[in-house]
């Protein structure tokens, strides 16, 4: 009993975080009820699959720490523009792509990583945060469109529940606070309630029991733009989970190996090949349950195992999933502002440790960052170029995080010449 209540605290700790991924998503890509109920649903199912993937160690896949794997927000953005460019089955088309490669890589992803530094994972970060904030602020209005877009009832509970939020994380400690966007959805969904403004019929339509259906939303296509905007954002993730491997190891006293690495790249890139496969979404390691760890002091891996079956069994539920999808749009909003606020902060974060390292990481944070902004406010800058050139220009993340990496590239890894140092007087 004590094992099932630990692993429920696991579960609602990243809760919020796996249902908001498929929650904004699906609505930005306009998706039916139906539809929504069974992308929240799958992803629900997928994380718990995701997770005991990582956790069950064996010879070829799982790192075996008491590691939680959800969706990752850095995938949102993408996922919105490439949607909204080449449609949803494009997406999929993608993140099977992107699992397959990161499978394959996984043996010598260490190798890699000195073209993912922190100078420009953190600048990915950073861009990807700033470019959701437009996505937020719009459904704390309401909704991109609707009729009553910016309604004083919309703004009260989108800045209502953003207030609460906050209140909440400075008043509350401990697993409270952990969980203070969940609350946040919960008390903002009542509030709504109250004024009207929640559809329950989404709810009542919902069945029981489903079972999970392979390319739900039809056969993927494969765009190779697409292709390369989410192996960047897998990279971006597996760079993340390296910190919370390592993070989990020190607090389990386990010495990771670069085979221990190797075999959790391996489980990330098969549970994102079978979100793929499913209809979900890319994963990573979250860092809010090595919180909870933290804070409990409870290290058991069984403990994460019975949060995963939880997180299966409520994928099965179709009434479960429904619920989320009743919360309105300004509520989302609110909650949004505070969680992609938390992404440009875990980014200005990263970037805070390097920024006074060198002269030249300055450049390439001002660059990447203002590249990525300047095309995502002004997408037509490029459309004069060839087609072949405007896949890396039309999107703010993808040309920011180029011109990360090859600047880093410039700056830090092609040979340079050597000032020679000035002769004292004296020595001439």
């Amino acid at each position: 009993m004590k094992t099932a209540a630990l692993g429920f605290q696991h579960v609602l700790a990243m809760y919020a975080g796996a249902i908001l991924v498929p929650l904004i998503v699906g609505e930005a890509l306009g998706l039916t009820s139906v539809q929504l109920t069974y992308l929240v649903a799958i992803d629900i199912l997928m994380c718990g699959v995701a997770t005991l993937l990582q956790v069950v160690k064996n010879r070829f896949f799982g790192i075996g720490l008491p590691v939680v794997l959800g969706c990752t927000f850095t995938a949102v953005g993408p996922m919105i523009a490439i949607g909204g460019e080449y449609g949803i089955t494009a997406i999929y088309g993608a993140i099977i792509v992107t699992g397959i490669v990161v499978v394959l890589i996984s043996s010598f992803f260490g190798s890699l990583v000195r073209f993912f530094p922190p100078v420009v994972t953190g600048a990915v970060v950073t861009i990807i945060g700033i470019t959701l904030i437009p996505v937020a602020i719009n459904n704390l209005g309401g909704g991109q469109g609707a009729s009553d877009f910016g309604s004083f009832a919309n703004i009260g509970l989108g800045f209502g529940t953003l207030l609460f939020i906050i209140l909440l994380y400075r008043f509350a400690s401990g697993f409270i606070r952990s969980i203070s966007i969940l609350i946040g959805l919960v008390v903002g969904t009542l509030a709504a309630m109250f004024m009207g403004k929640v559809d329950f019929s989404a709810v009542s339509e919902a069945s029981y029991f489903h079972l999970v259906e392979p390319f739900y939303f039809g056969m993927p296509t494969f765009e190779w733009p697409a292709i390369f905007t989410m192996l960047l954002v897998a990279i971006v993730s597996l760079v993340e989970s390296t910190g919370v491997y390592f993070a989990l190891g020190d607090i389990t006293d386990r010495k990771l190996s670069e085979n221990d690495l190797a075999k959790g790249y391996r489980a990330e890139g098969i549970a994102i090949f079978f979100g793929g496969i499913f209809n979900a979404f890319q994963y990573t390691a979250f860092s809010q349950n090595v919180g909870l760890i933290q804070m409990t002091g409870v290290k058991a891996r069984k403990v994460i195992v019975v949060a995963g079956v939880m997180l299966i069994a409520l994928g099965f539920i179709p009434k479960i999933a429904a619920l989320t999808t009743i919360i309105p749009t300004a509520v989302l909003g609110g909650a949004m502002v505070a969680m992609f606020g938390m992404v440009i902060s875990q980014g200005i974060k990263m970037l805070s440790r390097v920024i006074a390292d060198s002269p030249e990481n300055s450049m390439i944070i001002a660059c990447s960052i203002g590249m990525g902004l300047g095309v995502t406010v002004v997408p037509e800058l490029f459309s004069q170029l060839p087609s072949s050139i405007q896949i890396l220009t039309s999107n703010g993340i993808v040309a920011g995080s180029v011109t990360a990496i090859v600047l880093n590239i410039v700056f830090h890894m092609l040979p340079s010449r050597k000032e020679k140092p000035v002769l004292k007087e004296q020595e001439v």
